[in-house]
């Protein structure tokens, strides 16, 4: 008989703790399962460690507290099981690529997003003596000419 009773309370401890979670999961709205798939631009080859940042995004377009940040595997894809419905902030950044950013609406179940990454481009300049290219040494003004050509005393 007291196993009985016992047995019957915690069913009904279980039960309702089950009921409680899935009512809080119903409040906090649908989740999405994220694959991220990150290629260079030029060539379509995956990017291997490149930091995937997402921030979730408020109804006035501002960025909201906390986020995550995701590696890339080797095939240069990173994924993530949870994220609510709603706008999300991607930021990508890898060494020797240009940093990339969009807003995107979470909307469905499994949502696959593949993000092409730039490399970095020249650089220019309103100044004629400054190279267009960020690599190439700055051009060399030659010496003013010297006043009668004398020589120091």
């Amino acid at each position: 008989m007291k196993k009985s009773l016992v047995l019957g309370v915690v069913v009904g401890i279980l039960a309702m703790a089950g009921a409680l979670f899935a009512q809080k999961d119903e409040e906090e709205g649908p989740t999405s399962w994220l694959n991220f798939i990150v290629l260079k631009e030029d060539n379509g080859k995956p990017v291997r460690n490149a930091s995937v940042v997402m921030h979730p995004v408020n109804s006035h377009g501002k960025q909201e507290k906390g986020g995550m940040e995701l590696k890339t595997d080797l095939d240069g894809k990173a994924n993530f099981n949870g994220i609510p419905f709603g706008k999300l902030r991607v930021q990508v950044l890898a060494t020797g690529f240009q940093t990339y950013g969009e807003d995107f609406d979470i909307d469905k179940p499994k949502m696959e997003i593949t993000i092409k990454l730039k490399r970095p481009q020249g650089q220019l300049s309103v100044y004629g003596d400054h190279p267009a290219d960020a690599g190439s040494a700055p051009k060399q003004s030659s010496p003013p000419p010297d006043q009668n050509d004398k020589k120091p005393n």
